[in-house]
């Protein structure tokens, strides 16, 4: 059987499920691995007939809806997993987080990237101090330097305006700040701020990606970001020396560095020594995970000097709503804490192996490989806190593309070759409306109507009855 949620379902080796069976599991887990059994020989078609079911499993957040009637649970299966995120103390370890507990005991330090979108008179505490002032006073500095280059204040070598951007940073100083970077370029409002302005990025070391990020760029209106907290990350202090030695052949002088490279770091005596002016350095504090970086200087900078801060800041505005509604909704009003609890039933519970996103919006084309990042490298574990290893699986390999361009690639396995869980995103209104004269419905009507009937297809499939007829 198939499922989706609007998420849907592959399998392990039988050999791994055997031997999952076979481990001592407590007792809130071993309740729900029996309510996969209980469910194993119930069609979702059967499921999403009750439609009492159906309508429990909307949940609503400002104006995100969460619909997963088409998982493969139905309320007591659902009452299970809450059982098992109250036996495990989620509430206390999501508060621990939001109070600055170093949870993160392998490296002894908090995880605080909810402290990146706090507002400014809020508290949040790491070893007694609070770290919420340091965050505004990095924001208030981003602000002035990306206005005024934005304004022309901040000028070139050659006295010429900075309109180009390359930003050199690899993996979560890349995938969420590019994420954020296409999925505005065509808002209206962040595509206006954005005319005459071009951002690009170089993070592969590769010296093919040097040449991308350089092509058609005049050294005198371009100015670059390096992003390495310790600036001795390999690949981008190789990229970030490749384009300081273009800077230098462009524009015929080492000075035109301090007039022409920013950077986020905290290593302040390595950004002097090459070159960068002391007032352009941002920081940023080790209780940032990488993956979590598009929140700080990291995706903030950047972003501010093509689109504006008033812009990015309404980004941070909705991060902080959800932050808000995460540490306070009830659980079965609670989005994130739902859709993890549905994650670990299908990837530990159910032991399917993927995990599809699908994001029916063209300004997501970056959302995946963020997503990946972010997922895959938080649960890329084999090992409990205590040392011992996990007997359930932990994570799922992602993967995805906008639709509808993945109907026409990957979709053909989902249908018929195997089962493999999958999240829908779609969006009510289009950042690009078109509605051609003599067509029945508009473009987004169009691709929105394949948003609807795909999660159902694989939901719901058909009996060989229905194919005969």
């Amino acid at each position: 059987s198939s499922c989706s949620e609007v998420i849907l379902f592959a399998r392990v080796p039988r050999a791994v499920a055997r031997g999952l069976a076979a481990m001592p599991l407590p007792p809130a887990w071993s309740d729900v691995f029996s309510q996969a059994e209980r469910l194993s020989g119930t069609h979702l078609r059967s499921l999403m007939q009750d439609q009492a079911r159906n309508d429990s499993m909307f949940v609503q957040c400002g104006d995100i809806v969460l619909d997963y009637c088409r998982e493969k649970v139905d309320q007591q299966a659902m009452e299970k997993l809450f059982a098992l995120a109250q036996a495990t103390d989620v509430e206390g370890k999501k508060k621990k987080m939001y109070e600055g507990v170093k949870i993160n005991e392998t490296e002894g330090r908090p995880v605080l990237h909810v402290a990146l979108r706090a507002s400014r008179d809020a508290s949040i505490c790491v070893d007694g101090k609070n770290v919420v002032p340091e965050v505004w006073s990095v924001l208030d500095g981003m602000k002035a330097f990306s206005e005024k280059v934005r304004k022309g204040e901040w000028v070139g070598h050659t006295g010429k305006k900075l309109t180009d951007v390359v930003c050199i940073g690899i993996g979560g100083s890349y995938l969420g700040v590019e994420f954020v970077f296409e999925a505005l370029k065509t808002d209206p409002e962040a595509a206006v701020a954005a005319q005459g302005r071009r951002l690009r990025f170089l993070a592969n070391v590769d010296p093919i990606d040097v040449k991308r990020a350089l092509e058609g760029l005049n050294a005198e209106t371009t100015l670059v970001l390096v992003v390495s907290k310790t600036f001795t990350t390999a690949e981008t202090m190789l990229n970030a020396k490749t384009v300081k030695e273009w800077l230098i052949k462009e524009l015929g002088s080492p000075g035109c560095v301090a007039k022409h490279v920013a950077a986020c770091s905290t290593a302040l005596d390595k950004t002097a020594a090459f070159g960068i002016d002391s007032s352009n350095v941002f920081g940023f504090w080790d209780w940032v995970g990488g993956r979590f970086s598009c929140w700080s200087a990291v995706g903030v900078l950047p972003l501010s000097l093509q689109y504006g801060f008033d812009i990015i800041m309404k980004f941070h505005d909705g991060g902080r709503a959800m932050d808000q509604h995460f540490l306070t909704a009830p659980p079965k009003e609670n989005l994130p804490l739902i859709m993890g609890l549905l994650s670990v039933w299908n990837v530990s519970i159910l032991k399917y192996e993927g995990c599809a996103v699908l994001p029916y919006c063209q300004a997501l084309t970056r959302f995946v490989p963020h997503i990946q990042q972010l997922d895959m490298e938080s649960n890329g574990k084999r090992v409990t806190m205590a040392g011992e290893e996990v007997p359930v699986g932990t994570g799922a390999i992602y993967f995805g593309e906008p639709g509808t361009n993945g109907q026409h690639s990957f979709y053909q396995l989902m249908h018929q070759g195997r089962t493999i869980p999958a999240e829908f995103i779609g969006f009510s209104a289009s950042q690009n409306p078109i509605e051609l004269p003599g067509e029945p419905v508009s473009n987004h009507d169009e691709l929105m109507s394949n948003f609807f009937a795909q999660p159902d297809a694989l939901a719901l499939g058909k009996t060989a009855e229905e194919l005969k007829a």
